[in-house]
């Protein structure tokens, strides 16, 4: 794979250890109530249309009012939003560093453009980026590949010369049908094995 010159990270999940389990496990005594409260109410999808760029306020009132008796939980989302990030994820930091001596780097992330500057501010290692796309800035979301498209216009890149690297199945299988090479990531020792098996770790091919 030596036309390979480019790395894109989505970030939550591969760089950042980012939960909504690290706040709500002390506002319930009960492990199956936090379940419940984030797989019925502050759901997966609901957070989804922040990253898409809905504001949290008009967020949260749509969920409060659908909810009443969990507003103040529901409110607890945006304002101890930065508690949910434990910290990096440090092999795969590890990894990102080794990378930016030989390849370009760019970030895909969903991510809320309210919530977004908190990170950026937070772990230096995003300065090492070339360029990152924010769906919430864009109003545009993974897997829509209008998004990834986004991404190889502004920064004038070919798929086929970038690896993107993602914790969702659902967005690899999205970048890869745009010609794509793609890592579904688990693990930084499997994110560097995967890496190696394609030669990119040991490459030099930035341009």
């Amino acid at each position: 794979m030596e036309n390979i010159n480019t790395v894109v990270f989505d970030f939550g999940g591969v760089l950042i250890d980012w939960s909504p389990k690290y706040v709500y496990q002390h506002l319930f005594e009960d492990e199956a109530e936090m379940e419940w409260f984030l797989s019925h109410i502050c759901t997966n999808d609901w957070n989804l249309e922040q990253d898409r760029g809905r504001s949290f306020a008009e967020g949260i009132a749509v969920l409060s009012q659908s909810f009443p008796e969990h507003a103040s939980n529901i409110e607890v989302f945006h304002s101890r939003w930065e508690q949910m990030m434990k910290g990096e994820i440090s092999g795969t930091v590890a990894i990102l560093k080794q990378l930016r001596k030989k390849y370009n780097l760019y970030g895909l992330t969903n991510w809320s453009a309210e919530t977004f500057p908190i990170a950026l501010e937070k772990f230096d290692f995003l300065q090492l980026f070339d360029g990152i796309v924010v769906s919430g800035t864009e109003k545009m979301i993974k897997p829509d590949k209008e998004f990834f498209q986004l991404l190889l216009d502004r920064y004038t890149l070919n798929a086929e010369n970038c690896v993107f690297i993602d914790d969702n199945k659902t967005n690899i299988d999205s970048a890869a049908e745009l010609g794509f090479h793609v890592i579904h990531f688990k693990n930084p020792d499997q994110l560097a094995s995967e890496l190696n098996a394609m030669g990119v770790l040991t490459g030099n091919n930035k341009t």
